[in-house]
């Protein structure tokens, strides 16, 4: 066909993400970056309407146009942000200029009379794939609040799902809810609960607990660099440190405990690194890294 292997991947994605989901749904499709304010201000409302909408067949889809310029160039984007309702494979309305909740559900429910989808899926599990990789994005940059928002709503259209389970654990404890991930954790049907994902999300809320004020923070950490040779006060400013956020830090700082006396405490430090590896998750990159540290020191 002419294309490129980078565009070839491009195009793969789309048709993954968008492209087979529309086959049978109405695909909202929203093409934003980073760097547009009005694509974050809409964002919330689209995650808002195409989640009420999810039993009538809606799926939200995201592009970001700095990361797919191919994409966005066949639909001809020439601003943002710019949104189209896609169905089997086809753009077939622009929604960009729906930017209240009543116009986008009345442009929405005008099309869906029209389109040959069943409300619901005609009793199919929903595609949730796309809303749980809008989850994790939001939860990689950082915003709590959101994320939980989003796998709230996931958690209502499947609630058998493991990662919307163990996504909305981690969503709230990054958002400094730690009582109401512990209600959202303590719920869980005990099937659910024995998911790996749902024992990363634990790991990290075990870890987060403790999570201290900044003073405190601010007191553990000098209290570290004027006794480097203290172990307990550099493992108290480590877990201090990655429930507070400062995974480098805690990372650096059990580290050096481990390089050196890996056997300190019955290999505490050890035990805290690796506590830390389950929380954020054995397949993140930034835990490949950190492993491959350890393995250097424990065995050269």
């Amino acid at each position: 066909m002419g294309l490129s292997i980078d565009e070839q991947k491009a195009v793969d994605r789309f048709r993954k993400a968008v492209a087979e989901p529309s086959m049978t749904s109405l695909v909202v499709l929203d093409f934003w970056a980073e760097w547009c304010g009005p694509c974050k201000a809409l964002t919330p409302l689209l995650e808002k309407v195409c989640g009420e909408y999810a039993e009538k067949g809606v799926v939200l889809a995201k592009v970001n146009v700095d990361e797919e310029p191919f994409i966005a160039a066949q639909f001809q984007v020439r601003s943002i942000p710019t949104v189209y309702a896609v169905f089997q494979g086809q753009p077939i309305a622009d929604l960009t200029n729906a930017r209240s909740e009543s116009q986008l559900k009345a442009m929405l429910d005008q099309l869906l009379a029209k389109l040959p989808i069943q409300p619901g899926g005609a009793g199919a599990a929903p595609d949730i794939a796309p809303l749980l990789a809008m989850g994790e994005e939001v939860l990689a940059a950082g915003d709590g609040e959101r994320a939980a928002a989003i796998y709230a709503q996931i958690r209502d259209m499947a609630p058998d799902s493991a990662p919307a389970a163990a996504g909305l654990v981690r969503a709230l404890t990054l958002a400094g809810q730690v009582d109401e991930a512990e209600a959202a954790l303590g719920g869980l049907d005990p099937r659910l609960a024995a998911d790996p994902a749902v024992a990363q999300a634990r790991a990290a809320l075990e870890l987060a607990r403790n999570r201290p004020e900044d003073s405190e923070l601010a007191a553990l950490r000098a209290a570290a660099a004027e006794r480097p040779a203290d172990m307990d006060a550099q493992l108290a400013f480590a877990s201090a440190a990655f429930a507070s956020g400062e995974r480098d830090t805690a990372a650096e700082t059990l580290l050096r405990m481990v390089s050196a006396d890996r056997e300190w405490n019955e290999g505490a430090a050890r035990a805290r690194l690796l506590q830390i590896f389950e929380a954020v998750g054995l397949e993140d990159p930034w835990v490949a890294g950190q492993r491959r540290k350890l393995s250097t020191i424990l065995f050269g």
